[in-house]
């Protein structure tokens, strides 16, 4: 080596190379694999996995702190690990199941859907909760849970305490329908499909209808299930429509936002052609299942990422309100999805 490539050397030491992703993601993924094995001991294996994976991810953050190195990693999960797995949800769907449901059970559920998210994004202005925390709030009631929250997100862009905050709101309350709903079939008197189309089209989490309607027998269940799985599809429309809103606005304002610049939320298509593909072709049910677990341990993986980034003193800052608008949110969908049950079956 000559002296002045030492003296270069010197002056210009190499740059140590970047972690990667790789930190990041296997830290999202020991979190995922933490949620699953919890769901191992009795009692906590009611809870979902996806929401014991952001509760871990949030205690691991705020009480050990997310190293620099992972913070790669942990962003490709939040957003790239996200949307793959949404796509995937579109195999758990066919066009024969949304069929089945129905003409009746299909308006049943849209117009819940559609009156719930309107009714929550007025009662969330009357409350005065900001409006990106309201929209997704909305988004999980009305759709499907915390899949919906961060799917919605996508396009709201909102901070992810936000997104936390959402999470909990739908799991609380989705946990508690779970729990009460099977105690009302006789005393409402609906026979199995009618309580199976009202829990998949009022119930947050798809393992919530499937939890509950199952309570009233294996039609209701079956019955549940496929009503909930025609509202995930309606996820498609919701998410690209509020990008495009969202898109009108930014022009409007000259606000120049990622949301701005791609409004299309384009996964939402690769979700609607996978239902297309399992509509046409016969997957085996092993595989099927086989995808559905990996789907859920993405879906974990990203929620822990969300976890990550999340600070408890900032939810905390929140206040109640938000948590009033999910508890009146999910009054009303119970109540405005039976009063159609029983008006249209």
């Amino acid at each position: 080596m000559t002296a002045q490539t030492l003296a270069a050397t010197k002056s210009h030491p190499r740059t140590p190379a970047a972690p990667g992703m790789m930190p990041g993601l296997l830290l999202t993924a020991l979190i995922a694999a933490a949620a699953f094995g919890l769901r191992e001991i009795p009692d906590v294996g009611k809870a979902s996995p996806l929401i014991l994976a952001i509760v871990l991810g949030m205690l691991f953050h705020n009480a050990i702190g997310t190293p620099a190195c992972a913070r790669e990693g942990v962003t490709f999960a939040l957003r790239r690990v996200l949307r793959f797995a949404i796509i995937l949800l579109g195999l758990q769907l066919t066009a024969a199941q949304i069929a089945e449901v129905g003409a009746n059970g299909l308006a049943v559920i849209a117009l819940t859907l559609i009156a719930t998210f309107l009714f929550t994004t007025w009662m969330g202005r009357l409350l005065g909760v900001e409006k990106k925390l309201t929209q997704l709030i909305a988004a999980g009631t009305s759709i499907c849970g915390a899949s919906a929250v961060i799917a919605t997100n996508t396009v709201t862009d909102a901070p992810e305490e936000d997104v936390a905050y959402a999470v909990a709101c739908v799991t609380v309350f989705g946990a508690g329908a779970s729990v009460i709903y099977p105690l009302l079939p006789a005393l409402l008197h609906l026979e199995p499909r009618a309580f199976g189309l009202w829990s998949g089209a009022s119930i947050h989490e798809i393992a919530q209808v499937v939890a509950a309607a199952y309570q009233d027998g294996r039609q209701a269940g079956e019955f549940g299930t496929i009503a909930k799985l025609s509202r995930v599809a309606m996820l498609a429309p919701v998410v690209i429509g509020l990008g495009l809103i969202a898109a009108r606005n930014n022009r409007k304002t000259g606000v120049t936002t990622a949301a701005g610049r791609a409004p299309m939320p384009w996964f939402v298509l690769g979700f609607i052609a996978l239902v297309g593909l399992n509509s046409l072709v016969t997957i085996p049910p092993e595989a099927t299942q086989t995808i559905v677990t990996a789907t859920t341990v993405m879906l974990s993986m990203a929620l822990a990422a969300m976890g990550l980034e999340t600070d408890i003193r900032k939810l905390r800052a929140k206040g109640l309100r938000p948590l009033m608008l999910g508890a009146v949110a999910f009054v009303f969908i119970a109540c405005f999805s039976l009063s159609l049950v029983k008006i249209m079956t």
